[in-house]
């Protein structure tokens, strides 16, 4: 019976140690495509193409903000996984026309964002969805320009009397 508490502890850290079960950041901007994949809105009523989103998270909620549509939240998931929704139906920017968004997907451990993006339509003050539409989302993390500059490292003693040969 001892034999065995070795093994499954190796087991056990083996699990943990796992790239899979690893928590990966989903927080940053990402710099998107659109493709839309389908929609059984005639004619179609948004046409997305390039665009950046912006994700936020905290321990208990996820925020999801694309350009020209209503903030989406949710709960933050394991392994860089993403679900949100917006809470209700909103007004678009078509007059007349509200909206109700969802998102899922997820983020890898390069920085690289896949997403499905669902709107139902429906006209303002009814509740018969009008149509629908779907895009997948793909994009990667930008460079975050809040990093500091790298210094300059000197390389010896004498760039402290010839400065101007750095």
């Amino acid at each position: 019976m001892r034999t065995y508490r070795p093994v499954a502890a190796l087991l056990l850290l083996a699990a943990l140690a796992s790239p899979a079960l690893a928590d990966t950041k989903v927080d940053g901007a990402y710099e998107v495509k659109f493709e839309e994949m389908s929609t059984n809105c005639d004619p179609p009523r948004f046409a997305y193409q390039r665009a950046t989103v912006k994700i936020d998270s905290a321990k208990s909620s996820l925020r999801v903000n694309i350009e020209t549509i209503p903030q989406m939240a949710g709960i933050p998931g394991k392994s860089g996984k993403i679900s949100a929704k917006t809470p209700k139906k909103l007004p678009t920017t078509v007059q007349g026309l509200d909206g109700r968004y969802s998102v899922s997907g997820r983020v890898d451990e390069a920085g690289v964002l896949q997403l499905v993006l669902v709107a139902e339509f429906t006209k303002t003050g009814e509740t018969k969805t009008l149509c629908t539409q779907s895009w997948n989302v793909s994009g990667v993390r930008q460079a975050t320009a809040d990093k500091p500059a790298d210094k300059k490292v000197k390389k010896s003693v004498m760039d402290d009397f010839f400065p101007a040969f750095e």
